[in-house]
């Protein structure tokens, strides 16, 4: 009996976290995703979603100054 509570408590929870995933539109980043520095990201070539995303915050920034 435990173990079924258990269980269904952890299931409960993921199926939060989920929608919480799903309504808060925040991508689950990978190594390349959310890193500090160049440093940290280990991707030998950048994908064309992330390569969009830099040349968009670089639009935004020139555009600013």
């Amino acid at each position: 009996m435990t173990f079924l509570m258990t269980f269904a408590l952890m299931l409960v929870v993921i199926a939060i976290m989920a929608v919480g995933v799903i309504f808060g539109r925040r991508a689950i980043k990978g190594s390349c995703g959310g890193g500090k520095s160049e440093a940290e990201c280990v991707c030998v070539e950048k994908c064309d979603k992330r390569k969009k995303m830099e040349a968009e915050q670089a639009a935004r920034l020139s555009n600013q100054a």
